[in-house]
């Protein structure tokens, strides 16, 4: 959720349809030489990716109150729910890990999987979505660091993954000779603990001595060891921080600037840190020397980070987030730190020659809401900042990526839904800007790209576009031919795609893309699958998504997305358009997505299912209970769903800044009215969902989709549940539970929408 959208554990190098997202939502994206604290999104990524489920395509680098009687009369056709009281039957099952709870997950376990995977297709989805993500041909996605080149790759033979390297020269290669640095199935194995990678932190500029990050089974809480790169071991004695929700960034060889959990008192409520503190090699760490405190009332902690560029410069910075999308943002030096006077929802991004960039949610001077601006270093060490534009993005365009190389920046930006690059350079003048010429109707990222160099790689993919890897030369704004390319996983022949709009019911338009066969009978007839996200300024791009491509349109159905208000597919407007009180707007939007496909007759409600996480299932949750005459088959992932008791359950006190709180009369008479736990009714034909879950997502959690089932239970409503014990709140403990939770989630959405499975012939 929140943040991230969720996934259904692809590994990734093949992971789904939405996109990462480096800055919006997370603590800042600092630099090479800092580490990225763990990702406090609810969902992407996967490294940093937004995942849905059905998808998996390579990533990229990879966004009023309203009135209650409106929403009242929304609904006043369905039937009269049970009076909305602060009595919750089913707290017990907030309990996460408690013998109670789990004993009942297990017995909704076992009513849940003989009904699908006893169904005569599940065996089949399974082995082709477990062949698709464990498939040798898939894109080893580049990673340049310490003059190699790294890539972390799970398999059939490496279900947990092999952090690896080769020569840039050897990685051109059709098959280029890898070298293991981390088997971690073997340190599973023998440390008797299911380790999951959560990413590397380097030492700039040397880049030898790396902070790995290993997560227990998934959970946002990770485990940092120090890693040397040269000898391909862990560090003898070397830096070791145990599990916590925490961030660590090199400050210099012998020193790390630690955000994590020292004790009580140093934890939002939230469950985020918020105590920055100098931790020095050999030192125990309670001896570590504070260097900075936020506060335990701040919604997603505090983090410092180290920005670098190709010339050698270095700025320290101290984050502290108050709340989910703005804070506060301090320049850190032995002698103290300076508070920077810039916007709240504005952030550093990344450093070329002397300059500072910085995206921006929020207007700042001269210098619109979404754009990039910059400033020189001295400026910004000074407190003092006049932000220089770099790119001011019109009403339907937002910045996707900002990345750096020795003396570039590499701008992704999103224009109408399609995916633009472009390189800009610092110059006595100003900045000057150069297209790169690159695919229309795609989506772009930047796979890799340091400050050592004006060399790099970018992606290129879009719903029948098998991803393709190029080369990326920064100094001349052009790419070359492609590297890689992932072979077509699915059969595209007679599948075409295409964008439309529709008329929310404020009369705003939607975009939303259609994929399907160019010769279907526009008779409502087509099984159709439809998602979207809508929150956290995530936008939803086009992706080669090979096993929606594979389990789905290959069987006739069709795919849509919807680009909903909340995310960030227009920039800060779009999202703050459904932000905390006017979230009714998003719902509204995918509803009249909906309806559009009705009027144009691809689908019909009885042939239409829809699928979303995190804060997607959210949006599920609120469709089942407002529209359930609109859709035949509800998938819900890892969802908030109890939004009168979110900000108590894991980390949601940390996305007040998204949905508001029930501390404010205001909002929580609002959230009163969305909440889907609150909101479901005794008497109304729903359809019956499918709700799964993870036991170790430590972010979202699976206490709400636990209650949401509990209450359908109650109220003799049909639903099915299924609770994943491994993976996290993205599901990725290793291939396997990936393919499976691919395999249940279509098995589902094929006896819904297409009918009992058809006997052998």
């Amino acid at each position: 959720m929140p943040p991230s959208m969720i996934v259904s554990a692809v590994p990734a190098e093949i992971a789904p349809i939405a996109t990462k997202r480096r800055g919006r939502g997370r603590p800042s994206p600092l630099s090479r030489a800092g580490a990225l604290p763990v990702e406090p999104l609810p969902g992407t990524t996967g490294a940093s990716l937004l995942v849905v489920p059905l998808g998996d395509c390579t990533p990229m680098i990879v966004r009023t109150l309203l009135i209650a009687s409106t929403m009242l009369a929304a609904t006043s056709a369905f039937a009269q729910s049970t009076p909305v009281t602060d009595t919750d039957p089913y707290i017990w099952l907030e309990d996460k890990d408690g013998a109670k709870p789990l004993a009942w997950v297990e017995a909704e376990n076992a009513r849940t999987l003989p009904r699908l995977q006893n169904d005569p297709r599940y065996k089949g989805f399974y082995a082709d979505a477990l062949a698709i993500a464990s498939a040798k041909d898939r894109i080893p996605m580049p990673n340049q660091l310490f003059g190699r080149i790294y890539n972390f790759w799970r398999d059939a033979d490496h279900p947990q993954g092999i952090w690896r390297w080769t020569s840039e020269a050897d990685y051109a290669a059709p098959q280029p000779k890898w070298t293991v640095a981390l088997d971690l199935d073997a340190l599973s194995k023998a440390e008797g603990k299911k380790w999951v990678w959560k990413g590397a932190s380097c030492l700039h500029p040397e880049e030898r001595l790396c902070l790995v990050a290993l997560s227990e089974g998934g959970e946002d809480a990770i485990s940092y060891r120090e890693f040397d790169l040269a000898t391909g071991q862990f560090v003898p004695g070397g830096f070791s921080l145990p599990k916590s929700k925490q961030g660590a960034s090199w400050l210099d060889k012998d020193t790390l600037l630690v955000s994590r959990d020292w004790g009580a008192g140093t934890m939002t409520g939230s469950s985020y840190p918020f105590v920055v503190k100098m931790v020095k090699r050999g030192q125990p760490l309670d001896a570590a020397k504070e260097i900075f405190r936020g506060a335990p009332t701040d919604q997603l902690g505090t983090y410092a980070g180290v920005i670098t560029d190709g010339q050698g410069h270095r700025l320290v910075t101290i984050e502290r987030r108050t709340t989910f999308f703005g804070g506060e943002t301090h320049v850190w030096t032995p002698e103290g730190t300076k508070k920077l006077d810039i916007p709240a929802r504005t952030f550093p991004a990344g450093m070329v020659a002397g300059q500072v960039l910085f995206q921006t949610s929020d207007p700042w001077g001269a210098v619109a809401a979404g754009s990039v601006a910059s400033a020189p270093l001295a400026m910004v060490e000074s407190g003092r900042v006049t932000p220089t534009i770099l790119f001011a993005p019109n009403p339907r365009q937002s910045v996707d990526e900002v990345v750096t190389t020795k003396d570039h920046v590499v701008l992704i930006y999103n224009d109408n839904v399609r995916g633009r690059a472009a390189v800009y350079t610092p110059g006595k003048a100003g900045w000057t800007a150069r297209p790169i010429a690159l695919p229309d109707n795609v989506s772009l990222g930047v796979a890799s790209a340091d400050d050592r160099s004006d060399h790099g790689y970018m992606t290129v993919t879009g719903f029948l576009t098998p991803t393709t890897l190029l080369p990326l030369d920064a100094a001349t704004a052009s790419v070359g031919k492609p590297v890689k390319t992932l072979p077509p996983k699915f059969d595209s022949a007679g599948l075409v795609v295409e964008q439309h709009e529709a008329t929310s019911t404020d009369g705003t338009k939607v975009p939303y893309f259609i994929v399907h066969h160019k010769d279907i009978p526009l008779n409502g007839s087509t099984p159709t699958i439809m998602t979207a996200y809508g929150g956290f300024e995530l936008p939803m791009l086009p992706a080669y998504s090979a096993i929606t491509g594979k389990l789905w349109l290959e069987r006739g159905g069709s795919y849509v997305l919807a680009n909903i208000r909340g995310g960030g597919e227009f920039g800060p407007a779009w999202h703050d358009a459904g932000r905390k009180t006017k979230r009714q707007i998003i719902y509204d939007d995918f509803a009249s997505v909906a309806k559009a496909l009705f009027a144009r007759k691809l689908t019909s409600p009885q042939e239409l299912g829809i699928y979303g996480g995190s804060n997607g299932g959210l949006l599920m949750g609120v469709e089942f209970n407002q529209h359930p005459d609109l859709w035949k088959a509800v998938t819900i992932q890892v969802p908030l769903l109890d939004m009168m008791r979110y900000e108590q359950i894991e980390a949601g006190k940390s996305w007040v800044d998204e949905y508001g709180s029930v501390d404010v009369p205001a909002e929580k008479a609002f959230l009163r009215t969305i909440s889907p736990y609150q909101n479901i009714k005794k008497g109304v034909a729903y359809p019956e969902p499918y709700i799964w879950t993870t036991t170790k997502d430590d972010r979202v959690g699976p206490q709400h989709a636990r209650k949401f089932a509990a209450r359908l239970k109650e109220y003799g409503l049909p639903y099915l549940f299924y609770e994943d014990t491994a993976g996290g709140h993205s599901g990725d403990a290793d291939i396997e539970q990936g393919a499976r939770l691919q395999a249940l989630q279509m098995t589902y959405f094929a006896q819904k929408l297409m009918g009992p499975a058809q006997p052998a012939k």
